[in-house]
C-alpha cells in the first residue's frame, strides 16, 4: 500500500470483538476499508473466556444493525430476537460468521505493540497530521511487522487488565505471591475441574457487582451439594439499601433476581459478608508473612504453596483463611501501547475527556448513561478513538447497543459525513440496554432482559 497517500490506507480496528467488528462492518458499509488486528485465534476471544456466562441482553440488543445487513445475504441464521445468549452463543452465532463474512479483513494471531504516527514520536509536531499512524504487531511465533493506517480505532476491551485486590488500585502485598489461589474470573462451576476447586472450601469473593453476585449465588448452590461450601463477601463499602439492586422492584427483574439470589445466599449462611474492608496484605495461614513464606506442607510449588491465605485490611483486621479468593474489582484500560499518541483521557476514569461525565459511576448508573459518539471520542490526535468497553476506562457501566451506536457515528466521522456522526440514531429504554451478564435459572426471570456488569467486556477481544 502507498503510505504517501493515507486516504487509500485501511482503517485499522483492534479487536475483534463485538465492537470492532460493529466498526469494520459500519466502515464497509460507507465503503471505507477496514483491517481488524486480534490478538487471539478467532472472533471473540475474551467474550468466549466468559461463554459459559449468560448475558442479561436478548438478541435483539447485542446484533449491532450495520452487522446483520452485511450477514443476511451469506445465509445466517439470525437467533430468535428475545432470547438470552450466553457468551459462547454470542461469539459462536453471530460473531464468528461476522468476521467470516468480513473475510481476509480479519488477521487473527496479531497482538498491536504500539501504535505512532509515521516518523513522528508524541513531541513531534512538523507535518504530523498528514503522516498515516503505524501500528506495530507482534505474532506468537515471535514476528515482528509494521502496518500502516489511515485512522485507529481501538476496540480491544478491557478484559485483559482486571482490577487487583488491593484496595488502593495496586496489587496487595503478597497478592502475586499467592497467585496460585487467586482468580480474577467468574468460574464455571458446571466445569468439574473448576467445580473440584471450589467444593467444600471456604473462598472469598472481593467486589459488589453483577460478577460478584454471580458468583456468589453459584457458590451458594453449590453448597447444597457439597457440605462445607462456604463464601467470605469482601466489600470495601458498608451494605446499604441498594446493595443487592431492586429485588422485585427492580426495574431489570433479570438483574433484581440475581440481586436476590445474592441476598439468599447470605440469608441462608452460605456466605458471610465483610464490610468496609480494603485488602492490604495476603498472607499464607500460619506463616505470619507475605504470600510465598516457608513452612513444610508446601506441596512441592514454593514455599508456603500449600498453606490457606488470609487477607488482611488497611486497618490491620484479619479475615479467617480462606482457600481461594476471586477478586471481582472491575478492569481497566491498557494505554501501554497507545502512549505515543495524544489522547485526552479523564484523569480519573481514563477514559475519553468527553465520555467521562456521562459515564462516571459517582453519577450515573446504567440507566442514565446515554448514546454518544465521534464527537465525545475524538482526541487532540485526530482519527483516533477508542470505542467499546475501552472507552468507558474504569467505568463499569457499558452499554452494549451504545457501543454500536459509537461505531456507527465514528464511521461516519471518518467517511466525512459529519452530519451523520452527529446525529442520534439510538434511542435506549430509561433502564438502557447493557452487556452485562448473570445468572438465569428460570425462564420467567430472563424475560425483561438486564443491565451492566463488569464482567462482560463488550468491546473486548
Amino acid at each position: 500500500m502507498n503510505e504517501s497517500q493515507p486516504s487509500r490506507l485501511p482503517v485499522a480496528v483492534i479487536g475483534a470483538g463485538p465492537i470492532g467488528l460493529a466498526t469494520a462492518a459500519s466502515l464497509l458499509e460507507r465503503g471505507l476499508e477496514p483491517l481488524v488486528l486480534e490478538a487471539g485465534p478467532h472472533a471473540g476471544t475474551a467474550v468466549r473466556e466468559w461463554g459459559h456466562v449468560r448475558l442479561f441482553s436478548t438478541w435483539d440488543e447485542v446484533i449491532a444493525p450495520a452487522a446483520e445487513k452485511l450477514l443476511a445475504p451469506t445465509g445466517w441464521e439470525r437467533p430468535e430476537g428475545g432470547t438470552y445468549p450466553s457468551g459462547a452463543d454470542w461469539a459462536e452465532r453471530y460473531l464468528q460468521p461476522l468476521a467470516d463474512a468480513l473475510g481476509a479483513r480479519v488477521r487473527y494471531g496479531v497482538r498491536v505493540t504500539g501504535v505512532s504516527r509515521t516518523g513522528r514520536d508524541r513531541v513531534v509536531d512538523s507535518e504530523r497530521a498528514g503522516q498515516p499512524f503505524a501500528l506495530h504487531l507482534a505474532a506468537p511465533d515471535g514476528g515482528e511487522e509494521r502496518v500502516p493506517a489511515r485512522a485507529v480505532v481501538d476496540a480491544s476491551g478491557t478484559w485483559a487488565t482486571p482490577g487487583p485486590l488491593g484496595g488502593n488500585g495496586l496489587h496487595a502485598l503478597g497478592e502475586r505471591a499467592a497467585a496460585d489461589r487467586i482468580s480474577y474470573r467468574v468460574p464455571d462451576l458446571d466445569d468439574p475441574a473448576v467445580r473440584a476447586r471450589y467444593a467444600g472450601r471456604r473462598t472469598a469473593v472481593v467486589g459488589s457487582g453483577a460478577s460478584a453476585f454471580t458468583v456468589l449465588a453459584g457458590l451458594a448452590s453449590l453448597a447444597g451439594d457439597e457440605p462445607g461450601t462456604h463464601a467470605t463477601w469482601v466489600l470495601r463499602r458498608g451494605i446499604g439499601g441498594d446493595t443487592f439492586g431492586g429485588g422485585e422492584d427492580d426495574q431489570l427483574p433479570a438483574r433484581g433476581a440475581l440481586g436476590l439470589r445474592a441476598k439468599a445466599a447470605v440469608d441462608a449462611g452460605h456466605a458471610t459478608a465483610v464490610t468496609g474492608f480494603r485488602t492490604e496484605a495476603v498472607e499464607r495461614e500460619g506463616t505470619g508473612g507475605l504470600g510465598g513464606g516457608g513452612g513444610e506442607g508446601s506441596g512441592g510449588e514454593g514455599a508456603g504453596a500449600g498453606r490457606r491465605l488470609v487477607l488482611v485490611a488497611e486497618d490491620g483486621r484479619r479475615l479467617e483463611p480462606v482457600d481461594e479468593v476471586i477478586v471481582l474489582t472491575g478492569f481497566r484500560p491498557d494505554l501501554t501501547y497507545v502512549n505515543e499518541l495524544r489522547l485526552a483521557l479523564d484523569e480519573r476514569l481514563q477514559a475519553p475527556v468527553g465520555v467521562a461525565p456521562l459515564i462516571d459511576p459517582n453519577v450515573h448508573s446504567c440507566g442514565t448513561v446515554y448514546p454518544h459518539g465521534a464527537s465525545e471520542l475524538s482526541h487532540p490526535e485526530a482519527d483516533v478513538y477508542l470505542l467499546g468497553m475501552k472507552s468507558y476506562g474504569r467505568a463499569p457501566t457499558f452499554l452494549a447497543m451504545t457501543g454500536y451506536e459509537q461505531a456507527r457515528s465514528v464511521a461516519a466521522a471518518l467517511d466525512g459525513d459529519h452530519e451523520a456522526a452527529a446525529r442520534v440514531e439510538l434511542i435506549l429504554a430509561e433502564t438502557g440496554v447493557c452487556g452485562g451478564s448473570g445468572l438465569f435459572d428460570e425462564p420467567a426471570r430472563e424475560a425483561a432482559g438486564g443491565c451492566c456488569g463488569t464482567t462482560v467486556a463488550a468491546g473486548g477481544s
